[in-house]
């Protein structure tokens, strides 16, 4: 599934299409699309893995799920979900979600939960974050509506930069180590942005599918962690668990 930074990319790569009208559109979509067609793109957002395309009257709230993927001024041989034609090229989306969102679409999103729009908050994030102190760590890392963008990778990053073993519980964790924690989240994520930009992403990982630990050159640890049962890379020596 694509991570936040992931749909920043695409949302920047697009912008050729902003204030332009849709002369042409197709896919096999339920959503009821055909409404696209004459409409003039106000602009394109994020928030989180949600890519936003957004009109006068409303705004496509496009998912990329698991295995979702776009082509722009280009097309795949399989029929996209949607497929929108300007009058200066396309942008086609494959194998993804369609939902439409009526109304002002800052009524639909809370943009300070995510960790890379200019309205993020940290501070509302750690008083969200001290409403579970029984939940693992691993799991409200992944919970949108407090680290909107944040995804599997970025939370075993992150853990393990922080020192911090993934089944550790919220309400263990000290103020100052939560503050950090929350701090990565953005930090790792504008990073992750630029080393995606440059296809050098996994060549910066840490933790994420390896097998040693960097500092100790002990073995990483692999298990489905919590209860999302999500993949979590941690190294059980350096990276503490707090129960």
């Amino acid at each position: 599934m694509p991570e936040g930074p992931s749909i920043v990319i695409l949302k920047e790569a697009v912008q050729q299409f902003a204030g332009h009208e849709i002369i042409a559109v197709s896919g096999n979509s339920k959503s009821g699309i055909d409404r696209l067609k004459d409409q003039t793109v106000i602009a394109f957002k994020s928030w989180g893995k949600h890519f936003l395309i957004c009109f006068e009257e409303f705004t496509v709230k496009v998912h990329l799920l698991m295995f979702g993927t776009y082509r722009i001024n280009e097309r795949k041989e399989n029929e996209p979900r949607l497929s929108m034609v300007f009058s200066n090229g396309e942008l086609n989306l494959y194998t993804c979600s369609i939902t439409f969102l009526e109304g002002d679409v800052n009524l639909h999103y809370d943009w300070s939960a995510d960790v890379m729009n200019e309205n993020w908050n940290p501070k509302a994030a750690k008083k969200k974050l001290k409403e579970f102190p029984q939940q693992m760590i691993c799991d409200v890392l992944l919970d949108q509506n407090i680290f909107s963008g944040v995804g599997n990778i970025i939370k075993n990053e992150i853990l393990y930069r922080t020192f911090v073993h993934p089944e550790s519980l919220v309400g263990k964790l000290s103020a100052a180590k939560l503050t950090r924690i929350i701090k990565e989240c953005s930090v790792y994520s504008f990073e992750f942005l630029e080393w995606k930009k440059v296809y050098e992403l996994k060549k910066h990982w840490l933790a994420y599918t390896k097998k040693l630990c960097l500092r100790c050159d002990l073995p990483i640890q692999y298990k489905h962690t919590g209860s999302r049962k999500r993949r979590s890379f941690y190294c059980p020596n350096c990276q503490k668990l707090y129960l």
